[in-house]
């Protein structure tokens, strides 16, 4: 029989972080729904952010919800809700458009507006923000500059692996403080990465969380934590337990890999992680960690390989 990991008291705490976006915002399928048909289609964010909600009581988890501004636009009663029970409510930016695809004009603009809706909806400062995939690259790390003067302090936007969409590899795999181009600090919580014969290998969530075996993905993320040593960053959205969601077979068979692979599982899996780790806000989680030891200009990260 398998040997049974439990989440004891002492163990870190790691970061539990829920990007709130419907199905239909996701990257994977842009390019078979434009964004002036999201108001035509069922939205599902409501119901599915709800099971979360009922889930994370029943373990009594806080978590940290980056919410899409164009979902709390429409919904937000449910992003009160979230403030309300006690979870830390950060940004996901407006539009979930991938970052180095805007100008910084265009960015500016939805970022500052993004907040602003939040803030207005829950009464208190939002001071964490999550760029749509992961899109701070180093193609665009001009907009930490953008994140720190509308007035976010940290930042988890930077995955220190190779990918076709995002990703700085070498990058930090510990939360540090990058200098900005204009000489702004902010704070950066790394996606999870683990190192396997000198590879480093996803083991955040999200789809990785869905495509590989639970005991695999479980072996990753303690292999990240040091074994039981420090915090790691863990992220779903609230469609990857809704297997019921509307499909598109038009999209491209890699697209419709990513997307729909094991939804009918996940939300047993989620279960499963609850009872085996332990889980709080990002700011919780990190605020455990010892003062930021590195300090890397922007500068020296565009010339990470």
């Amino acid at each position: 029989m398998p040997a049974r990991f439990s989440a004891e008291t002492n163990a870190p705490l790691h970061a539990m972080s829920i990007d709130v976006e419907d199905y239909f915002h996701v990257a994977a399928l842009a390019n078979v729904i434009r964004p002036d048909q999201w108001d035509t289609l069922p939205s599902r964010v409501e119901q599915n952010t709800d099971r979360l909600l009922e889930l994370f009581k029943k373990h009594d988890v806080k978590a940290t919800f980056f919410v899409l501004g164009w979902v709390a636009e429409r919904f937000p009663a449910l992003i009160r809700k979230l403030s309300e029970q006690g979870h830390e409510i950060a940004s996901h930016g407006y539009s979930h458009q991938l970052i180095y695809n805007q100008t910084p004009e265009v960015f500016r603009e939805e970022t500052t507006k993004s907040r602003k809706i939040l803030e207005d909806i829950i009464g208190q400062a939002v001071l964490g923000y999550r760029a749509a995939s992961y899109s701070i690259t180093r193609e665009s790390l001009w907009a930490l500059d953008i994140l720190s003067e509308a007035g976010f302090t940290w930042d988890s936007s930077i995955f220190p692996v190779r990918h076709d969409r995002y990703g700085i590899p070498d990058s930090p795999t510990a939360p540090y403080s990058i200098e900005t181009d204009k000489g702004n600090i902010i704070r950066e919580f790394p996606l999870t990465t683990a190192r396997v014969m000198g590879l480093a290998i996803p083991a955040a969530g999200g789809g990785y969380f869905r495509q590989f075996p639970y005991p695999l993905f479980r072996y990753l993320f303690r292999n990240a934590s040091g074994f039981g040593e420090k915090p790691q960053m863990f992220y779903l959205h609230p469609w990857e337990i809704d297997p019921d969601q509307p499909r598109y077979n038009n999209a491209s068979w890699f697209s419709r890999f990513r997307h729909y692979t094991n939804l009918d599982q996940c939300y047993g899996r989620l279960e499963q992680l609850l009872q085996d780790f332990r889980f709080g806000t990002v700011s919780d989680s990190y605020n455990a960690y010892e003062p930021d030891k590195t300090l890397l200009r922007s500068s020296q990260m565009i010339r990470m390989a």
